[in-house]
């Protein structure tokens, strides 16, 4: 995690300072939707977009579960190059 805004800390619990640096699938998704997820995070980062994957992320409590529709697109360079992902998630929890 290289950003964490407001709006993901109000909905969560974590702030920024407790996501910087650290892994967002292994350490805040989920262990049933692990997989998933960093398959579409590996895909954005082949230049291939994922648009409204659906899965949880677990809150700071630990017994909350957020629903997530992210889009995940690849964040490239002035070259071009892609250098990582940027993800925008919604909150779906009903």
């Amino acid at each position: 995690v290289t950003v964490w805004n407001r709006c993901a800390a109000d909905v969560t619990g974590y702030t920024a300072d407790d996501t910087m640096g650290h892994h967002l699938v292994s350490e805040f998704i989920t262990e049933d939707f692990r997989a998933s997820v960093q398959e579409v995070l590996d895909r954005a980062l082949q230049g291939k977009e994922t648009a409204n994957f659906e899965f949880p992320l677990v809150t700071k409590d630990g017994h909350s579960r957020v629903e997530v529709l992210l889009n995940a697109t690849s964040r490239r360079d002035v070259e071009g190059r892609v250098v990582g992902v940027v993800g925008i998630g919604q909150d779906i929890t009903a």
